[in-house]
């Protein structure tokens, strides 16, 4: 179950963009269609940063990065067959100590 600082959990065990941007609604009392292009602005400049390279730290939550894979020689789960796997950077999240620490709680 996900919780946020109102206490409200999640039915279905998942945060959803929809229930985010319902509980910015609620909280600082503002329209559906304001509190939507807000979370789109903070998720767009995340993404446009980690594409430039760029980490992102939010403090007490965590940071956003990419990091570089090597090439490589893969299988075919089904065949067997030997397949190369091209170089490629991934994203990555690290948490906060105190994410972590709130995480081991539940």
């Amino acid at each position: 179950m996900l919780i946020d600082e109102g206490g409200v959990t999640s039915a279905a065990g998942k945060l959803k963009k929809a229930e985010m941007i319902a509980q910015l609604v609620q909280r600082l009392k503002i329209s559906e269609k304001e509190a939507t292009a807000i979370l789109e602005h903070i998720l767009t400049s995340l993404v446009r940063a980690l594409e430039r390279g760029d980490k992102v730290e939010i403090r007490g939550f965590g940071t956003f990065g990419t990091r570089q894979r090597r090439a490589r020689v893969g299988r075919n789960p089904k065949t067997g067959a030997r397949v190369d796997v091209a170089a490629k950077r991934i994203p990555f999240f690290k948490p906060s100590k105190e994410l972590r620490d709130v995480v081991i709680k539940l």
